[in-house]
């Protein structure tokens, strides 16, 4: 009873959820997509395996997922697969254990960043995308 007004509201805050849940992502994919040949000689410096092969694996999961979950399309099983995405970038991309002073400082920040993220976007894998979404067509 005293959770009336959220529960009222709860589609249009999901919606809500989602669409700042994703403005890291796009954004970023975005940035990764326009300056593609940026982002592969960033994968090269970072010894990602195929940095061609992981850029376009970083276009897709932070760009194409971002948009498919901020318009609610295959909601659940994309939230999960981003949110294994994003810890996994937080182990290859954050290892603060591996650091010292002020970067180690900064990428255990980041890395508990994506943690975070990771439990928002195991949250809508439960919760579902709300009535506003492609998925509820």
């Amino acid at each position: 009873m005293r959770y009336t007004l959220f529960e009222n509201q709860k589609d249009a805050g999901i919606l809500v959820a989602r669409v700042l849940l994703m403005v890291l992502f796009v954004m970023f994919g975005w940035s990764k997509l326009t300056g593609f040949s940026g982002t592969v000689a960033y994968m090269t410096s970072t010894g990602a395996p195929i940095p061609e092969l992981s850029a376009i694996i970083a276009v897709v999961m932070e760009f194409v997922v971002g948009i498919a979950l901020v318009v609610g399309f295959y909601t659940r099983p994309l939230a999960l697969l981003l949110g294994i995405y994003t810890v996994a970038t937080a182990i290859i991309g954050h290892h603060y254990w591996n650091m010292t002073g002020m970067v180690q400082y900064e990428n255990m920040i980041n890395f508990y960043k994506n943690v975070s993220i990771m439990g928002g976007l195991f949250l809508l894998c439960l919760t579902g995308p709300g009535k506003y979404s492609f998925d509820r067509r």
